[in-house]
């Protein structure tokens, strides 16, 4: 379906990366780079691989810093995401490309379209967050009481966060009853690729994405210029809605689609209309 390669960047870190290619490249219309979330490996969304080809995308992404085969980067923001896409995208031979991520990897997909101008076409951010320090934003209204707890810890540092993931139970409230059905359904794939980034316990990965999420981003969303697609269900409780309204009054080029009654989940239903689109605003800066 895809293949795997290991990219080696400057500092000696290694990148697990992946390339999906539609069946016929003369197909192939557009690059996307999937930024996937917290805590995720970063396999290409199978579950729009069926559109891709339709579409004519490749997909490309890799494993975010101490996930998966992805060598650790302490201390990095969420600007670092636009770095080591470039060294992925420059070792598969992609020049321009458009970026899409879920969750938390949403904060990582804007990070590349405000830091490579001229090379990122457009973004989609799907259920992502907004930085912490967004003015006038009440950054944890409405988050479930699990998800609040973690992001709270991050904010009192390493330690405070790794006993909280590894002490506290994991909390099903954070998701609504569609996104369990979800879960069972279409986007089943979200728990294989959240259980292989968990198998050895808390990753590093996801305590440094934590960090990020509540530290300095290194770029500021008004930077982000590109067409940008914000995709969010009105009854996410894991990022609550809020989030992406505070986005798409920044984002210059943004448009907020708010699907009533998605969770943080379940909006993933809409995916592959965001994924075409992708396509389509992308289409005359590809050429």
């Amino acid at each position: 379906m895809y293949t795997e390669l290991d990219v080696r960047a400057a500092d000696g870190r290694i990148l697990h990366a992946y390339d999906f290619r539609p069946t016929d490249d003369a197909d192939e219309r557009l690059t996307v780079l999937w930024h996937h979330g917290t805590p995720n490996v970063g396999e290409p969304p199978v579950p729009l691989i069926p559109a891709a080809r339709r579409l004519g995308v490749r997909w490309v992404s890799y494993d975010r810093p101490g996930y998966g085969g992805s060598g650790r980067l302490p201390g990095r923001d969420v600007a670092s995401a636009a770095r080591d896409a470039a060294l992925v995208a420059d070792a598969l031979g992609v020049g321009g490309f458009a970026v899409m991520g879920h969750s938390g990897g949403g904060p990582h997909a804007l990070a590349c379209a405000a830091l490579l101008p001229g090379r990122v076409t457009g973004a989609v951010s799907v259920s992502g967050l907004a930085p912490y320090d967004a003015e006038g934003l009440a950054w944890f209204e409405g988050m479930a009481p699990g998800g609040e707890a973690e992001l709270r810890a991050a904010t009192r540092g390493a330690d405070e966060l790794r006993r909280v993931l590894t002490e506290d139970e994991w909390d099903p409230s954070q998701f609504v009853a569609a996104d369990h059905r979800a879960l069972e359904g279409d986007w089943a794939w979200l728990s294989g690729v959240a259980g292989r980034a968990s198998a050895d316990g808390v990753p590093d990965g996801m305590v440094d994405d934590d960090l990020a999420y509540v530290g300095a981003w290194g770029f500021r969303p008004d930077a982000v210029t590109v067409p940008a697609l914000l995709l969010h269900g009105d009854d996410d409780r894991v990022v609550p809605v809020g989030h992406a309204r505070w986005l798409a009054g920044r984002l210059p080029a943004a448009e907020l689609r708010v699907d009533p009654g998605a969770g943080h989940v379940s909006v993933l239903s809409r995916a592959e209309e965001a994924l075409a689109w992708l396509v389509d605003v992308s289409r005359p800066a590809a050429r």
